[in-house]
């Protein structure tokens, strides 16, 4: 097959103005009327220090997923590319506004245009990535010329207080302190609301840069490992995993069933592990010269793990200068689906490629353990 396909356009739309971490906790409120105790603990490991919420101070939605995810697709098109030039749009997102129509019916409906296809990807961190490779299969088969392919959050909404009011209400009787776990709390400090979207192509731009996309690798350890990260169902005392659907309608308020949990005790031990697993079996498959990246870009959910992967490529035999890392977590926190394609889309812009310069990429999620790898190359 002789077809490549291109990123000839990326772009991304952040809703409202940067949230400090002051602000936190004054604008998604406070569970039980009292400050978080693991904040400090929080934001010191995961170094963010701005992110972005979906709705205004008094709590009012300023933006839905499929306007943010709108929003970002609309930058992309110009008298080049115009709303009826879209033959694919293939959207990821952990975070719909439904459940069902699935998410790229509702962008498509919002956006206009003429009759496309569409294809959804659900999961965390992965599906903005899967979304993108969807797209990338469909221009390297020719069964399309061109795919706009995107990856979005609104995890802001989830994480407001009064989500979480009988069950902290519920804590304080057994327990006196109403303080929600740690797994639950962990998360309000980390995410933040965005969209990102990339144009592909079967050709290069005529002018300025493209991203050729030389390879994506996947690969799921769920056969391995249960459920790291989950919304809409809990883990009982014996750890048994129970689908929201399964459960009595009191405990979705009162355990917070659809609240987002992590369980960081299997988050520390495994995240890193496999994913460096993976990356020495591509590095092997592919046979490339991890020396010659010119930027490595991975998605890190917390500063945290940062040295951790540092360690774990020194231990692999496959250090990468941390001159080489390129990452925006600090500023626009963890945006899920959205954060590989809004960290492509800011070096992208930025102005410090040049041609022959190649990009790798590691998307780590931790939903249940799937990995994903891009390689680009700047022409």
């Amino acid at each position: 097959m002789n077809r490549s396909v291109y990123i000839t356009k990326l772009a991304s739309y952040y809703p409202n103005e940067a949230v400090s971490n002051d602000d936190i906790e004054k604008i998604l409120g406070l569970i039980n009327n009292q400050p978080s105790k693991a904040r400090p603990l929080i934001l010191r490991n995961n170094q963010i220090k701005t992110r972005y919420y979906s709705f205004d101070k008094e709590g009012k939605t300023t933006h839905t997923n499929t306007n943010l995810t709108r929003l970002a697709i609309e930058k992309l098109l110009d008298e080049n590319f115009k709303q009826a030039d879209i033959e694919l749009l293939s959207c990821g997102t952990t975070t719909p506004d439904q459940l069902l129509p699935p998410h790229a019916a509702m962008v498509h409906g919002e956006l206009g245009g003429n009759p496309v296809e569409i294809n959804t990807a659900s999961g965390s961190c992965s599906a903005g990535i899967q979304a993108l490779k969807f797209g990338y299969l469909s221009v390297l088969s020719g069964n399309t010329e061109n795919a706009v392919c995107t990856g979005s959050e609104r995890f802001s909404k989830w994480m407001q207080a009064k989500f979480f009011k009988e069950e902290a209400e519920k804590v304080a009787q057994l327990e006196g302190d109403g303080m929600i776990a740690f797994e639950k709390d962990f998360l309000r400090f980390m995410l933040s609301d965005g969209a990102a979207a990339a144009l592909l192509k079967d050709k290069p731009n005529a002018d300025g840069l493209s991203l050729k996309i030389e390879w994506i690798e996947q690969r799921s350890y769920a056969h391995l490992l249960p459920a790291c990260m989950y919304a809409g169902a809990i883990k009982d005392e014996a750890g048994n995993f129970i689908g929201w659907n399964d459960l009595e309608q009191d405990q979705w308020a009162g355990e917070s069933a659809f609240a987002l949990k992590q369980d960081t005790k299997l988050l520390g031990e495994f995240i890193v592990k496999k994913g460096g697993e993976f990356m020495k079996e591509l590095v092997e498959k592919k046979k490339f010269d991890i020396d010659k990246i010119t930027y490595f870009l991975p998605h890190l959910s917390s500063q945290y793990f940062g040295s951790r992967i540092a360690k774990e490529l020194e231990l692999l035999g496959m250090n990468i200068p941390s001159s080489k890392w390129f990452t925006n977590l600090t500023w626009v926190g963890n945006v899920g689906a959205a954060s590989p394609l809004l960290m492509l889309e800011e070096l992208f812009n930025s102005g410090r490629l040049k041609k022959g310069d190649t990009l790798w990429m590691m998307i780590p999620e931790s939903a249940r353990f799937n990995y994903g790898y891009i390689m680009l190359t700047v022409v």
